[in-house]
């Protein structure tokens, strides 16, 4: 087939695409940069998603089977008209429009089906309105015009090549023998997805008549806690864990960030918790997840090969340790 990546340079696109091409199918990559470290068997394509224009051009004249649309611009956000726009340059001849969507969009709660209210449009969080109304106008779009659409629904996405922060903060701290910093009771939920898993069911969405028009959540079955995450990273570098439990209050007067550094608990880590029922995706496309502490076995070997510490040291950490020590207030 014909396959277009939107988005496939970075983690789960650049592992999506080394599969696509394995299997034999002829690919090419759409992103902002003029060249890609791919073969020249892949072909790159240069635009930037968020212009209408921009993707139009790119796509004059071009037909694929298959779009996986993988991209969300960080800093500036991706709409669900900019989505569209993509969608209508992609043409009317397409078997698959695979649009990877997040646990984000169903906004909060626990144990989520896919039938399940997405978050309204109104939501405060642009991420989160921004995946939940694109997923609703995809929808209207495969009702309305027949767009062949489907759709998944990570939690925190995990292993080799991962560009985030996450798991690599705690093996920073723990290969250094430092505590983990944990907030509060450490009890919120979180779920996660190994990558290998995650483009597995995106190439089994290509092909399985009965994924047209789905929408899929796709992850462990079992969340954790951040104490048991924190449990099986040290299990998975094979050391212990010294936790350092500290108030998020504290943590926030301090200048802690989810977001951007400084970081207490990973990137993205420490979000309320949304978690979702996984039975539909083991049922029609027949993924089966691979257990946890494999698929970190995984992400520590990249690691141990690969990582550079992102942090310029530990002093955030110091500073939440020695206040929580003294019982100090932190300076606004």
């Amino acid at each position: 087939m014909k396959v277009l990546v939107i988005g496939g340079t970075l983690f789960i696109g650049r592992s999506l695409v080394e599969e696509l091409v394995k299997a034999g199918h002829d690919v090419a990559v759409l992103h902002r940069k003029p060249k890609h470290d791919f073969a020249r068997r892949v072909e790159n394509m240069m635009a930037d998603r968020n212009d209408a224009e921009s993707v139009r051009e790119a796509l004059s004249g071009r037909r694929f089977d298959v779009v996986f649309d993988n991209a969300y611009d960080w800093e500036r956000g991706t709409t669900a008209a900019q989505v569209e726009a993509t969608v209508r340059a992609c043409g009317d001849r397409i078997s698959r429009y695979i649009f990877m969507s997040s646990v984000a969009a169903y906004g909060d709660g626990l144990n989520h089906k896919e039938s399940d209210p997405l978050a309204p449009d109104s939501h405060s969080n642009p991420y989160i309105r921004n995946k939940a109304s694109t997923e609703r106008l995809l929808f209207r779009m495969h009702v309305q015009r027949g767009l062949p659409v489907v759709t998944f629904r990570p939690p925190f996405v995990y292993g080799p090549n991962n560009p985030f922060y996450r798991e690599q903060f705690f093996w920073d701290r723990l290969r250094a023998g430092r505590p983990i910093i944990i907030p509060g009771d450490g009890h919120r939920l979180m779920q996660f997805v190994y990558v290998g898993d995650l483009v597995e069911a995106l190439l089994r969405a290509m092909i399985e008549p009965r994924a047209e028009g789905e929408a899929f959540n796709i992850g462990d079955s079992k969340p954790l806690t951040q104490v048991e995450l924190v449990e099986r990273l040290a299990k998975a570098a094979n050391t212990e864990a010294t936790l350092a439990r500290v108030p998020r209050d504290l943590i926030q007067q301090a200048g802690g960030n989810v977001f951007e550094e400084p970081y207490y608990f990973g990137e993205y880590l420490d979000l309320p918790p949304i978690t979702m029922n996984i039975g539909k995706v083991s049922r029609m496309l027949k993924v089966k997840s691979t257990p946890f502490e494999a698929g970190l076995k995984e992400a520590y070997r990249w690691y141990a090969r690969n990582h550079r510490p992102r942090t310029a040291g530990f002093d955030f950490d110091d500073k939440l340790l020695a206040m929580t020590k003294t019982g100090a207030t932190a300076e606004v």
